[in-house]
């Protein structure tokens, strides 16, 4: 074993200097020769040579230990068991890299001073109940790499003053209820790389500590709110490499002091919820490597503390106008190959503290200014790794290329093809309004559209634009409605231009405005459409009409025709009403009999008679007699 502090040995370790204090002798004064001896470097060395060994000798063989950390390292020795002649004293113990095959109650109770234990990467399968129980000074517990596939309730009791436990590469398929319950001191925990699909709700109870959490490549399908609803302290949580296709409403709603949000390789993640960030108080938020493809503006209208958010490396081609809208302290924006196409006006309007923007690695043949909100905020910008066509929109890039730090990734112009390649650090001054220049727009073939149709009949008006960089084409209706390219429905504008009217209504009729605009200007140009209704006989013969099938159709090997009946609704009134007036008149009928027969009802007797008298025949009748009246009489009481 270590030497106690207090042994000669211990005192000649703590000494270095060469001096060696002692108290004196009772029934000593103070200062005398026994009281204090002074050793010169002769004496000290040859004391050390002669204690050396016993500071060696509580150490296991093929083990490696330093008295002073009274650490005990047997990392990748093959043992198949806890070694022995490990110092009762130690506090840290590594036996990483071995064969063991489990922990069992009672294995490491001899060192109970324990302070950190490594037993990563064996063949541990079995965690007993109170494995760990005697080691109430354990802090941090390593168990990665293992083969465990259940961790039973109490395998951590007693461990108070545990601060990290990392459980990661292991077989784990489920945590059950209150496996951690005893672990209240517990910082930092590490569960990914398992074969997780399921977490019980109970599951953290007890971690009232926790500020760090990380669960990756599991066979998780969803995240529980109410497993994760213990973890009222929790700061940082990091999803990594799950196979989770939403996220729904409210899975982190109890997580108040979350500050830091991780989500990264979800690659079958295609929706965000606009409620999965309710009740969350975020300064950091992470979703890369997922399947979205557009940015969820609406789950951001709860993060209004969010200084940083990274969307990098996700399919989304396009910022359009007020895309982070209620992020209103966000500073720093990371959107690094994501595929960027076009950063509309306005994309970043309403952040109004942006400091730091990394747009590199896409497909971005310009970042115009009117895309900020202001751009006097803006200290770094990554905009390298990208096809930049370097005119008049990139000016205000190049007049602001000695104050803006671009992170030592300096932008590259792709064209026009006179400064292909050159690096926007390399203009001068006086070369800026010679090189970064724009053409305005010109409208081709001006001739005035003026079309009347029928209703019901498609129109569409040309309008074909020049100019450097080419023109963006929209359209303003004559109820001044903004016509463009990703309108849908009955009217839309084609991809070079052509205002398309499927079928005209009478409320189309109007003047149709063309306005071709780029960053040095606008051109516009009119069209008028009349839009007539159809005739009063072609309405009628359109309700009477009947539509044949093709007979020479050749995906049909029968004749089909198709009838068309209408009614119109004088038909459908008349009808209705000689209905009615039938029906009612039944319903008065019975009324008015139920009346007569009701007045004398309780007071008299009441009946009438139907009589009916059979002709008499001209000669006698059959029986020989005189032939009399016959009566037949019919009484209603």
């Amino acid at each position: 074993m270590w030497t106690n502090p207090g042994s000669s040995a211990s005192l000649v370790a703590e000494n270095v200097t060469g001096v060696w204090r002692c108290d004196p002798a009772p029934g000593h004064q103070r200062g005398g020769m026994a009281a204090c001896l002074r050793l010169d470097w002769l004496g000290l060395g040859l004391i050390l040579t002669m204690v050396a060994p016993s500071l060696c000798q509580g150490c296991p063989q093929r083990c490696e230990c330093v008295p002073q950390l009274r650490s005990v390292a047997c990392p990748h020795k093959s043992l198949t068991s806890i070694p022995e002649g490990i110092p009762n004293e130690t506090r840290l113990l590594d036996l990483s890299q071995n064969r063991l095959r489990w922990i069992e109650h009672g294995d490491l109770d001899p060192y109970s001073q324990l302070e950190e234990v490594d037993l990563s990467d064996n063949i541990i399968s079995v965690l007993e109940p109170n494995a760990f129980s005697s080691l109430r000074d354990l802090r941090v517990l390593q168990l990665r790499g293992n083969q465990l596939k259940l961790v039973p309730m109490g395998a951590f009791s007693r461990l108070a003053n545990l601060t990290t436990l990392d459980l990661s590469e292991n077989k784990i398929v489920i945590l059950l209820d209150f496996t951690f319950q005893d672990l209240c001191s517990l910082r930092h925990l590490e569960v990914g790389d398992n074969d997780l699909v399921y977490i019980s709700n109970k599951a953290f109870i007890g971690l009232l500590g926790l500020q760090e959490l990380t669960i990756e490549r599991c066979n998780l399908t969803s995240i529980s709110g109410q497993s994760l609803s213990y973890l009222r302290n929790l700061v940082t949580l990091r999803l990594r490499h799950l196979s989770i296709p939403t996220l729904e409403d409210q899975n982190f709603r109890k997580l108040a002091s979350l500050r830091g949000l991780e989500i990264d390789h979800w690659s079958f993640l295609e929706y965000i919820s606009p409620l999965s960030f309710q009740g969350l108080n975020l300064s950091w938020l992470s979703i890369t490597y997922t399947n979205i493809t557009s940015v969820p503006s609406a789950s951001f209208r709860n993060l209004a503390h969010l200084t940083s958010l990274n969307l990098s490396y996700n399919s989304i081609s396009m910022l359009g106008p007020w895309a982070f809208r209620d992020l209103v302290r966000l500073k720093e924006l990371h959107l690094v190959s994501t595929n960027l196409v076009s950063v509309e006006l306005n994309a970043l309007s309403g952040l109004r503290q942006l400091r730091m923007l990394n747009l590199s690695g896409n497909e971005l043949l310009t970042l115009e200014e009117g895309a900020f909100h202001s751009v006097n905020s803006l200290e770094t910008l990554r905009v390298d790794k990208n096809p930049l066509a370097c005119d008049c929109r990139l000016l205000w890039i190049l007049q602001r290329r000695k104050t803006i730090n671009f992170d030592g990734q300096a932008p590259v112009c792709a064209s026009p093809a006179e400064v292909q390649g050159k690096a926007f650090s390399a203009f001068s001054d006086s070369a800026l309004f010679d090189r970064f220049t724009c053409q305005k727009p010109k409208i081709r073939n001006r001739k005035m559209q003026q079309v009347t149709t029928r209703e019901g009949q498609p129109v569409s008006f040309l309008c074909r634009a020049e100019g450097d960089p080419a023109p963006a084409i929209f359209w303003i209706s004559p109820q001044r409605r903004r016509i463009t390219s990703r309108s849908s429905g009955r009217i839309t504008v084609l991809p070079g231009g052509t205002l398309e009217i499927r079928y005209a209504q009478l409320t189309d009729s109007g003047t149709y405005i063309c306005i071709a605009s780029n960053a040095g200007g606008n051109d516009t140009y009119f069209a008028t459409l009349t839009v007539k209704g159809l005739p009063l006989d072609a309405v009628a013969m359109a309700n009477r009409s009947y539509y044949a099938g093709d007979l020479n159709d050749t995906n049909q090997n029968d004749t089909r025709v198709f009838l068309k009946f209408t009614l119109d609704l004088k038909t459908i009134l008349v009808s209705t009403a000689m209905g009615c007036i039938t029906f009612l008149g039944v319903v008065l009928f019975c009324f008015l009999l139920l009346f007569v027969w009701s007045r004398g009802r309780g007071q008299h007797k009441n009946h009438f008679s139907v009589e009916y008298s059979f002709r008499k025949a001209d000669g006698p009748s059959a029986g020989g007699g005189q032939g009399g009246a016959r009566k037949f009489n019919m009484k209603m009481i």
